[in-house]
């Protein structure tokens, strides 16, 4: 197995311990830094990318494999209406699918979505707006598929390189808000 080229997001793992244990979707998951990540924490995980290279990287135990270009000519969206209880998404957008990653969601799963922003073009690539989200886009993603947010932020990032980014977690309606803890999160990213 190969090593991660980088840590796993700081925002991911903020909120890896809020979520419900259950199967986690990890879309576009490269070398599987997430993936390996929610693993350890217990949950099983499927992890899909169109790169059979980057799905051999993410390969390991509790993790499932499954390499599908959502973006193909005719490609459709694979996975049932509440399967999952997590989806993470990092460093990708395809807005075709942003009404498909919410009905895929369990009830009260959760949603942790990191990338890259309009602005980020002063930074280097992705600068093409095709891949950048638009001011409040994740936030508009939220509210039309009546999911809640737990938290979002815009802004720029230095690590793991200059970046403009977009990042957002909610949840579902069966999300039980007693669970939305965040007084706990400081400790999570101390080294």
């Amino acid at each position: 197995m190969h090593a991660p080229t980088l840590p796993p997001s700081p925002w991911v793992r903020r909120f890896a311990p809020l979520v419900p244990h259950g199967e986690v979707l990890d879309l576009a998951c490269g070398s599987g830094r997430h993936a390996r990540l929610f693993a350890q924490l217990g949950h099983p995980v499927l992890a899909v990318d169109r790169d059979p290279a980057a799905l051999e990287a993410a390969a390991g135990p509790g993790i499932v494999t499954l390499a599908h270009d959502l973006e193909a000519d005719g490609a459709r969206w694979p996975f049932a209406a509440g399967r999952f209880a997590v989806i993470v998404v990092t460093n990708y957008l395809h807005r075709p699918l942003m009404a498909d990653l919410a009905a895929s969601l369990a009830p009260d799963g959760v949603l942790i979505y990191e990338t890259f922003a309009l602005g980020n073009e002063a930074y280097g690539k992705p600068s093409n707006p095709a891949f950048l989200l638009r001011p409040g886009e994740l936030l508009e993603l939220a509210a039309g598929a009546g999911l809640r947010v737990l938290a979002y932020e815009d802004g720029v990032v230095r690590e793991p390189k200059p970046a403009r980014v977009q990042r957002l977690c909610a949840a579902g309606a069966g999300f039980l808000q007693t669970e939305a803890r965040l007084d706990h999160l400081s400790a999570v990213n101390e080294p």
